[in-house]
């Protein structure tokens, strides 16, 4: 039976569920590593397809690009890639270097938000927790056209993204030093009040009810200042996944992305033969996220279905294990698996960063150079 107060599907879901990604990227000097406010320079320079592509951020001194709605993951990995070199190509121009790397590695002197009347307002009311040093993240987009469903989908998405998040990180760094952290830029981010994990909803209305309290209450200007690690999308027909670290390379997001939309396709399969959502103490659940910012994939998880920690790895082979039936209908399968193996063997970003940095005796610079380098990497 469902679970009480969720209804039927009212939009078909077709088998095979389309995917999409936002990625962040900093701007820095190349010499000293120091994010340089020259954004406007880049987008500016942008033209045509990756124009249209592209966004202005928080931050003078990042940019992001979006991908099109996609089916499969070969024209997502194209896309990512041509989108990439063309940023990176503008940066050059502009005197900078476009890095995919998820949180400030050296220092920010400009911290000043863009001239919208959005973005001072959210000055205004967050004062320096909105001039932090600049983070990035990625976001991925699954196709979920009934808002009901993507509000179930969440639900059961609970359990499953600090395995996510542990698999993506890419922000060890902070100030010029290692933070001990793989994912800085979770630690950070989560000074904003509306960060976190998602709430459990018992269906859109209650989603709707719980998002105007706090938008009352003053702890969000608006609703899409719900940066909860995943939720029905503002802006598309799509459930939004945002927990993980912009990831290294192409590959590295790929892999990502298609084991969210499996993930996801996955949950939507469970919602139609109504097997409830697993409960999960919110406690223990912002424990299991800060495990995963803080170890990645190199130590160990919270197991939140039965209590304790594991080896990050048995975990990420248990979620693996759950979406093959989804990854088979997609065609990603293949794809998938090798990009697992590839990353075990060579370790998320965080733990590349980490690689580069013994490598060159401490030099933060040799490590941004890997990283423009992994950046636009084919």
């Amino acid at each position: 039976m469902a679970e009480r107060g969720t209804r039927p599907s009212v939009t078909p879901v077709p088998a095979v569920l389309t995917v999409g990604v936002e990625e962040e990227f900093l701007l820095l000097d190349p010499v000293t590593g120091e994010s340089l406010p020259v954004a406007d320079r880049v987008l500016g320079a942008l033209s045509g397809h990756s124009r249209r592509q592209s966004r202005p951020e928080f931050r003078h001194s990042m940019v992001e690009m979006v991908t099109p709605v996609c089916t499969d993951l070969v024209r997502l990995r194209a896309e990512l890639l041509a989108l990439r070199r063309s940023a990176a190509e503008a940066a050059t121009a502009a005197g900078a270097r476009l890095v995919a790397v998820a949180a400030t590695p050296v220092c920010e002197p400009h911290r000043t938000v863009p001239d919208k009347d959005r973005y001072r307002a959210m000055s205004r009311r967050y004062g320096p927790v909105a001039h932090d040093p600049a983070v990035c993240g990625c976001h991925v987009h699954v196709g979920v056209p009934d808002r009901e469903l993507a509000v179930q989908v969440c639900n059961r998405l609970r359990p499953w993204l600090p395995v996510v998040q542990a698999l993506s990180t890419n922000s060890p760094l902070h100030d010029g030093h290692d933070t001990g952290h793989a994912s800085w830029r979770s630690m950070q981010f989560d000074r904003w009040p509306s960060v976190g994990p998602s709430p459990y909803f018992v269906d859109a209305a209650d989603y709707d009810r719980t998002v105007a309290d706090l938008i009352a209450a003053g702890v969000m200007l608006d609703a899409a200042m719900v940066y909860w690690y995943a939720r029905p999308s503002t802006a598309y027909p799509t459930v939004e996944v945002r927990v993980g670290d912009v990831c290294p390379t192409v590959d590295d997001t790929v892999l990502v992305a298609g084991l969210i939309r499996a993930l996801v396709a996955t949950l939507v399969d469970e919602v139609h033969a109504g097997r409830p959502a697993p409960r999960v103490r919110n406690c223990l659940l912002a424990a299991a996220h800060w495990r995963a910012a803080h170890d990645g994939v190199d130590g160990e998880l919270i197991d939140l279905a039965r209590g304790g920690t594991r080896p990050a790895w048995e975990l990420v082979e248990e979620l693996y294990a759950v979406v093959t039936p989804a990854l088979l209908r997609h065609g990603d399968l293949e794809t998938v698996r090798g990009q697992l193996d590839r990353l075990r063997h060579e370790g998320t970003g965080a733990t590349r960063q980490r690689r580069a940095m013994a490598a060159s005796g401490g030099d933060v610079r040799a490590v941004l150079d890997r990283l423009a380098a992994d950046t636009v990497r084919g």
